[in-house]
């Protein structure tokens, strides 16, 4: 199977390497592309065998199956440009979240896929959401569903929790890196620790705290039984997160969920008129 990948910014780029580190594919079967060719060239300088592909058309044409890896309101005019060279055997795979499979089965003869993968799939890790055409053969499921399993865990979701879901999976790790450094801020603040070795303590320990819900020794809510002790420190460190956190999780959701209709609302106009 040949794979090509068009745009290599961000996530395009953490997919090539995913999937060659974990071996899904060698590098000599990847195609890559991207409007700024230097970006691309920096993974053939890492990828020997990696093909760089002179444009999207050139991608679409060598490849069987296609990711493309642009911004939202830049995948409507790729796929103009790609469609000619898309045959009903082949499969396409769109990674941005606002642009739905039935859009994109509009715009194209073959298979469609949705894949919103996680910058923890660059460790061959966490979860990658799937959402596959009403059209997509079940060659293709197959197909895609090997491949995402050697670069994650392939959750397959409902275009309705599309933008949750993405916001637990893909904008996750994002969040959860602010609040732990906001953490050893401001245990640098309030105590004599350096931030150094603070950064090391918290990073093995979110690290360590992954490895026991991962080999299933206790649930979220049952770790938080275990660590605080009655009257103990814990506790009394879980009484200022309970008073003081109040929304502030159910105002981060409702404010992806704002921009999302708007880059829906953007997307809807291109599609609408084909």
């Amino acid at each position: 199977m040949k794979i090509g990948i068009i745009g290599t910014g961000n996530m395009g780029r953490i997919l090539v390497e995913a999937l060659i580190d974990g071996k899904a594919i060698s590098p000599s079967s990847i195609m890559i592309t991207n409007r700024t060719k230097s970006k691309a060239m920096v993974l053939k300088d890492k990828y020997r065998e990696l093909r760089v592909g002179a444009n999207p058309r050139e991608v679409a044409a060598e490849s069987d199956l296609v990711f493309i890896c642009v911004k939202p309101l830049d995948v409507f005019q790729v796929l103009d440009e790609i469609k000619p060279h898309l045959s009903p055997e082949k499969c396409l795979i769109s990674i941005t979240s606002p642009i739905s499979t039935s859009q994109i089965e509009k715009k194209v003869s073959c298979s469609a896929v949705r894949v919103i993968p996680s910058i923890t799939n660059r460790a061959l890790s966490g979860v990658s959401l799937i959402t596959y055409g009403e059209n997509c053969s079940d060659h293709w499921k197959r197909k895609v569903e090997k491949l995402i399993t050697k670069i994650g865990v392939p959750f397959h979701i409902d275009e309705k929790i599309t933008r949750p879901a993405s916001d637990i999976v893909s904008c996750g790790p994002a969040f959860f890196s602010y609040l732990l450094q906001s953490f050893i801020q401001a245990a640098v603040k309030e105590t004599e620790i350096d931030e150094d070795a603070a950064t090391i303590m918290a990073s093995e320990m979110i690290v360590g705290l992954g490895e026991l819900l991962k080999q299933g020794h206790y649930t979220l809510s049952s770790l938080q039984e275990k660590v605080c002790v009655k009257g103990g420190i814990t506790g009394e460190g879980i009484k200022v997160l309970d008073n003081e956190l109040g929304d502030v999780f159910e105002h981060l959701f409702q404010a992806t969920q704002a921009k999302f209709k708007e880059d829906l609302d953007k997307v809807e106009v291109q599609f609408s008129n084909y």
